[in-house]
Parts: structure tokens; C-alpha cells; sequence
């Protein structure tokens, strides 16, 4: 039986590492003698080499995937090259647009804002899996992140789904509970904010201003993003629901109610040391939150905030990823173990939500034990059952190509609009910035 690996790379050894072959037997002694094996996948491939970023998470979930497949096929194995998302990116695109298909895995991560620039412009380095699963199965909006031309491309991962994480102690001593904040408005969020604030001094919210992550949670319960439907052309001077978060989000600075971080440990730095009440963010935060101990029981989840216009819901996605194959040799190994783990067993995907907090788009498993544990740091709030509900309710949208392109534009304008900037103006001007880029 092969050996597992598990690979940590610098970012100049990632792209050293991508002309030396496909993994098998380059990257350390598997014990192979060079005699052939009796291979139990159709792919006649017992180890597979997977790209990946996250020990704690994704790399995880595959140890725990590979564990559950070896149960019938007791010779397979996964190699697991660990690095950077950033890293993987890089990587990924170095060897694609270069045409080498050699060093490159059978398996990848791919985060779902970044996925269709990859399926678009490099339309025949991935192996279509839609026959292999059911996706009837899955969450829409995490399959269509996958698909392209009606073919779908991914076994969907975890969600991003959102939640309104708040700490329901300084609530309280406001005068308000976690149910206040249910089934509410950006605007009527930024009210009780104010209010918390007044009679606290705490920070309502923390956020990076050059991270739009905020702002693509908002336009996403909308169903709208920042490109057409066509996932390239830009949506921006006349789209209402960026310029509605643009002006939210002017106002809770102005209001003073928003903390200002510029790097991830600030940010974690922020809740963990009480300095601020609420966490709009994606569901793969509350790991983070619960390093805390001292404030188990003083947190809750609330459902996001929704705009206030017609069509916008209480549910948003922000982040999460997908698996890719990639054509090449052991395509159908790959494609067999993913819709035998990530893509069909509903008891692996309880093992990852009691194990590791991974919460799958996965609907078949959004039920059971797992899903129905109350959380003690949560105040007793069954979360688990609570976010899988949300991401049932989360708005399908065309990521497209261009979302960090276009954010890195909008992250100018909003800085211009903070300092005085006419909003009509500066919208305008990120869109013609934006289609003269194209």
C-alpha cells in the first residue's frame, strides 16, 4: 500500500515542484518495486495527488474522506500537497496557461469566486463530473459555481453561508436579545447598532476596508453581483444594490459604530478580546470564535441581514470551495472517489460537522445527530441545523471571471466615496475603469 504524503511548500519550491511530474513517484519513496498492482478503481490509479490549502480543514476532510473510501479499497491512497490558497492559484495557473500538464495533481481545491475564471480560460484542462453524482442533491448556487456550457465541473465542498454572529451578553446589557436581530434590514442593523454602541462603547462591527467581503455578502442576498449575467460585463454604475451597501457601509463608519482592522489577526484579535458585538461573516468563522472559552455561552447566530429591496433575503454565502479533476491520467479514479465520498456519503459529511465544523452543501446530509447537537459556547443554539436551513435560502449568482478584479477597483472607489467622493461619480468611474479593462 502506498504511503501518504504530505507536502509543505515555499512559494519559489511550488513552482520548482511543478516540472517534476505528476506526483506519483517524485515526490519521496511510495514504497513501489516497479511491479504492477492489481488497481480496485476502474481509473487504474491507486494514489491520487491532491492540491489543497487549510491542515485544519480541507486537508482534514480529505484525510477523513480517504479514510472512509479505503474501507472498500484498501490500497488506495491520497497525496496531499498542502500550501497557500494564494499558492495553489499561482501554481495551478503557471502550469495551465503554460500549457505543461505535467506536476500537475488529479484533484483541486478551488475557492467558488475564483472557479469560473479557471473553467472559462482553461476550458478543456477539467473533467466533467456531473454524471458521476447526483447534483439535484447539492445547494443550486454551490453546482452552478461549477458549471459552465451545462457541464458541471465540481463536487461541491463546504458553504460559505453566513451568519450574524453576535455576542448576546452585550446585548443584553443594551437592552436587546439575539431575536432582535432576526429577520432584519441592513438599516435596521445599523439603528440597534448605534444604539448598543451608545449605551456600551463597544464596537458594533470590524471590518478591513479594502476586504469587500461585506459587500458581496450583501448583493448576494440580493441575487445580484457586480458583473452581468454573463459573468464579464461590469454591473456597477447602475447596480442598487452595490450602491445601497455602499452607503450602509458609509454610514456605520460615520456613525462610528465600526472597528477598523487591517490584517486577518486583527480581525480575529477583535471579537476574541470583546471588542466588538457582532461577526457578520461566513459559517468557517466559528472555529475561530470559539477559541475564546471565556466567552462560551455569550454568543449566537442570527440569520444575515437582508437590503432593504424588493427580492433580498436573510441568507448570503461568502467564501467556500469546490474539487475540480483534472483531465489526465487517473481522471475517472479521481471522479469515483469524490462522488463515492464528498458527493454521496451522507454519514461522512455528519463525521466533518461533528469532527471539524465543515458544513457541506450536501442537502441529504443537513439532518441527524450531527446537525441537531446543541452548542454549549452558542448559548445552547442548535447552529448546525440553523445554517443548513440558511443555506437552502442563499440566492443563486453568476460569480463569473472578474470578482477580485472588479473588487480591487471597487476597493478605490469606496476609499474615494469615505473621503467625500460623490457616490454617482465614483461608481462611474469603476465601471468605465472596469469595461476599459476588459
Amino acid at each position: 500500500m502506498f504511503s501518504k504524503k504530505h507536502l509543505f511548500l515555499s512559494a519559489s519550491a511550488v513552482l520548482l515542484l511543478a516540472a517534476c511530474g505528476n506526483g506519483d513517484d517524485e515526490t519521496g519513496d511510495t514504497g513501489d518495486t516497479g511491479e504492477e498492482t492489481t488497481e480496485e478503481t476502474s481509473g487504474d490509479m491507486n494514489e491520487l495527488t491532491v492540491w489543497t490549502w487549510d491542515p485544519n480543514f480541507n486537508v482534514r476532510a480529505l484525510e477523513m474522506a480517504e479514510e472512509r473510501y479505503q474501507e472498500e479499497n484498501p490500497d488506495f491512497s491520497l497525496n496531499i500537497v498542502e500550501n497557500s490558497q494564494e499558492d495553489v492559484v499561482q501554481r495551478l495557473n503557471t502550469s495551465l496557461s503554460s500549457g505543461v500538464d505535467t506536476g500537475l495533481p488529479q484533484i483541486v481545491f478551488i475557492e467558488d469566486y475564483r472557479a469560473p475564471s479557471f473553467l472559462n480560460s482553461y476550458d478543456d484542462a477539467f473533467y466533467p463530473l456531473g454524471d458521476y453524482y447526483n447534483t439535484d442533491e447539492f445547494a443550486d448556487y454551490k453546482v452552478a459555481a461549477g458549471t459552465v456550457d451545462g457541464n458541471v465541473y465540481n463536487v461541491p465542498f463546504d458553504t460559505g453561508v453566513t451568519g450574524l454572529y453576535a455576542r448576546t451578553d452585550y446585548l443584553e446589557e443594551a437592552g436587546y436579545s439575539l431575536e432582535d436581530l432576526e429577520d432584519i434590514t441592513w438599516d435596521e442593523y445599523i439603528e440597534i447598532g448605534k444604539d448598543v454602541y451608545d449605551q456600551t462603547g463597544i464596537k458594533w462591527i470590524t471590518n478591513d476596508h479594502g476586504d469587500l467581503g461585506l459587500m458581496r455578502i450583501m448583493l448576494q442576498s440580493s441575487g445580484v453581483w457586480w458583473t452581468e449575467d454573463d459573468g464579464t460585463t461590469p454591473y456597477i454604475a447602475d447596480n442598487e444594490a452595490l450602491k445601497m451597501a455602499f452607503e450602509d457601509y458609509k454610514e456605520m463608519v460615520e456613525a462610528d459604530i465600526m472597528n477598523v482592522h487591517n490584517e486577518w489577526d486583527q480581525f480575529i484579535q477583535t471579537f476574541n478580546n470583546g471588542d466588538v458585538v457582532t461577526v457578520p461573516t461566513g459559517n468557517w468563522i466559528s472555529a475561530s470564535i470559539m477559541q475564546a472559552e471565556d466567552q462560551s455561552g455569550n454568543w449566537g447566530i442570527a440569520p444575515i441581514p437582508r437590503q432593504d429591496m424588493e427580492g433580498s433575503v436573510n441568507a448570503s454565502n461568502l467564501g467556500g470551495s469546490s474539487i475540480y479533476v483534472l483531465q489526465g491520467e487517473g481522471q475517472e479514479a479521481a471522479a469515483e472517489f469524490l462522488a463515492a465520498t464528498f458527493g454521496s456519503d451522507v454519514e461522512f459529511y455528519q463525521e466533518l460537522v461533528t469532527e471539524i465544523n465543515a458544513l457541506g452543501a450536501y442537502e441529504p446530509a443537513m439532518e441527524g445527530e450531527a446537525y441537531e447537537q446543541e452548542s454549549e459556547f452558542y448559548g445552547g443554539q442548535q447552529i448546525f441545523q440553523d445554517l443548513s436551513e440558511w443555506t437552502q435560502e442563499i440566492p443563486e449568482v453568476e460569480f463569473g471571471q472578474r470578482t477580485y478584479e472588479i473588487q480591487d477597483i471597487l476597493a478605490v472607489a469606496l476609499q474615494d466615496y469615505l473621503n467625500g467622493a460623490d457616490l454617482d461619480e465614483v461608481l462611474q468611474n469603476a465601471q468605465e475603469q472596469a469595461e476599459s479593462n476588459m
